[in-house]
């Protein structure tokens, strides 16, 4: 997994790029629920920065659900979702992503085609 992460000085919070990169990660399947991803110290040395940064991702990712901690164990991808109100999650992440992708310059309709492709549909 250290290897699929990188962190740029584009203006968003470093976190916020760790946290992004692992859900992106868990969403092609290269992390698979119950996976053991590296530990927090890891992933700092790995990418060069401060591990306070990474436990922040980290702890957003715990707090919805995507990842889980076992002490002395490890932090795991979760087995399942957690459970959501479908139509007002969706809508929130779709404006999320929608102004990260605008951010990134990268247009609606290009994300939209890129998304279609991932459900396995033509864009």
């Amino acid at each position: 997994m250290l290897e699929n992460l990188s962190v740029q000085d584009n203006g968003v919070p470093i976190y916020v790029q760790l946290r992004e990169q692992i859900l992106a990660l868990i969403g092609r399947g290269v992390l698979k629920p119950g996976a053991r991803i590296p530990t927090m110290r890891q992933v700092a040395v790995a990418l060069k920065i401060d591990l306070n940064t990474v436990q922040r991702a980290y702890a957003e990712l715990e707090r919805d659900g995507v990842l889980s901690k076992q002490r002395g164990v490890g932090t795991f991808v979760t087995e399942a979702a957690p459970p959501r109100n479908a139509k007002k999650q969706v809508q929130d992440f779709a404006f999320k992503v929608a102004a990260q992708a605008k951010a990134q310059g990268i247009t609606l309709d290009e994300l939209a085609q890129a998304l279609n492709r991932l459900a396995g549909r033509d864009g």
